[in-house]
């Protein structure tokens, strides 16, 4: 049987890299998915292969930091598919980078906003669907950065990253006796456009590498596979977690 098989999930981010490998997964495992980014034609391309494979899927192009897309996606999974069980809040950003002294307020709320901010109100309105339908799955995306270690320059990044950590300790903690489990997973280097754009030479990619005991980043589809672990009724007693899949990066020191 499949592991999603009757349950609906809200996938944002969905356009590349771990949202999109995340909700292609989900769909193969029987859910009707939701999928959500600011780029529409990536979010059609993805619906269309999602069907083409045999799957339910409707995508909703927006910004997140906007809380009325965050209703629109709760009320789009209502209105086509009756229910949301599951809700995987992936949109982020590297933001503003280099010494922190220097980063700009704008860009520090960006980042905020969008890492951070985004992610509560997403759960804000999907908890009430969740409660509806007697509990049900939030997952986060964090990062090992700002957690078990950082790099100069990243301090909007690893604070924004670090917080939805807090933010899934309490949801988890305040809704736990309704059902409803949050977790956060925490991924070390990622092969995504994310990654690619941020280390563009060989130098930048073999010292990214090395700082993972497996010595190579993950594919976006190795993420998905602990995204759909925490969605599914395997991680049934799993709530309030900070769940690293990082490659060993956090216990390398080679």
């Amino acid at each position: 049987m499949k592991r999603l098989s009757g349950k609906v999930a809200i996938v944002t981010g969905a356009s590349s890299g771990i949202g999109r490998a995340t909700a292609k997964l989900f769909a193969a495992e029987g859910a009707k998915v939701v999928v959500g980014a600011r780029r529409e034609a990536e979010l059609a391309s993805l619906v269309a292969e999602i069907v083409a494979d045999g799957g339910e899927a409707v995508h909703l192009a927006g910004d997140v930091v906007s809380e009325d897309y965050a209703k629109a996606l709760v009320a789009t999974a209502i209105a086509r598919f009756g229910q949301l069980d599951i809700a995987f809040n992936n949109a982020g950003i590297l933001g503003e980078m280099g010494p922190s002294t220097e980063i700009s307020e704008k860009g520090w709320s960006e980042t905020l906003a969008t890492n951070l901010t985004s992610a509560f109100l997403g759960a804000k309105h999907q908890i009430p669907a969740l409660q509806k339908q007697g509990g049900g799955s939030i997952i986060f995306t964090s990062t090992f950065v700002g957690y078990s270690a950082a790099f100069p320059g990243v301090a909007a990044y690893a604070a924004s990253k670090s917080g939805l950590i807090g933010l899934t300790q309490a949801l988890a903690a305040e809704f736990g006796p309704q059902n409803i489990r949050v977790n956060a997973v925490l991924p070390g280097a990622v092969d995504t456009p994310m990654y690619r754009s941020k280390n563009d030479t060989a130098e930048a990619q073999s010292f990214i590498t090395n700082l993972h005991a497996l010595k190579r980043p993950a594919t976006p589809e190795e993420l998905a596979r602990s995204v759909l672990y925490l969605a599914s009724d395997d991680s049934s007693f799993v709530t309030g977690t900070a769940s690293l899949v990082d490659g060993g990066l956090s216990i390398t020191r080679t």
